[in-house]
Parts: C-alpha cells; structure tokens; sequence
C-alpha cells in the first residue's frame, strides 16, 4: 500500500509534525516502506501460534511482600502549613 502526499500530510499534522516542501517526497517514501513491511507481517501465518509475553522461557523473581519503613508521615507533615486527615492541602491553582 503506497501512501500519497495527502495522507502523509494528514499524518504529519496528526502526529504535530511541520514537514518542508522539499521532505514530503522522501517522507512518502519511507512512510510506504513501512506500511509494505507491516502488511508483509500481516501476511503471516501465525495459526496455532500462542501469544507470548516474552520469547524466553524466565520467571520473575519476586520478593515477599513486607513493610520495611515505618509510617513517618504525621511526624513528616509538621512541617507542612496545611495538612488534613494525613494529607497535604495546597491552593487552588485552576479557577
């Protein structure tokens, strides 16, 4: 599938991208070289094929989950001007 400069502009403004005159010829190129390659992907066979998440075989260590710090926060928040029920109250910035 051959991207034309209508669509490669369309793309461009979509992803906030200001392409000069003189790049559009280059970018409409490598931008249909790619849509090619992810067709040609799309053409594979993949029936029967279990998604993976990774293609090695490794599990992930994991640790106990345990509490390893003690809870500071009210002796942290004295420093705070304003605090409420172990939270830090601050001005409102959006009318």
């Amino acid at each position: 599938m051959s991207l034309d400069k209508d669509q490669v502009q369309h793309i461009a403004m979509l992803a906030r991208l200001k392409l000069a005159d003189g790049e559009f010829a280059q970018t409409v190129e490598k931008l249909s070289r790619i849509v090619d390659f992810v067709d040609q992907l799309g053409q594979a066979k993949t029936d029967g094929v279990v998604p993976m998440a990774h293609p090695l075989h490794a599990t992930q260590r994991l640790r106990p989950d345990q509490v390893v710090e003690v809870d500071d926060r009210d002796h942290i928040q004295q420093n705070a001007p304003l605090t409420e029920n172990g939270l830090y109250l601050v001005p409102k910035v959006i009318e």
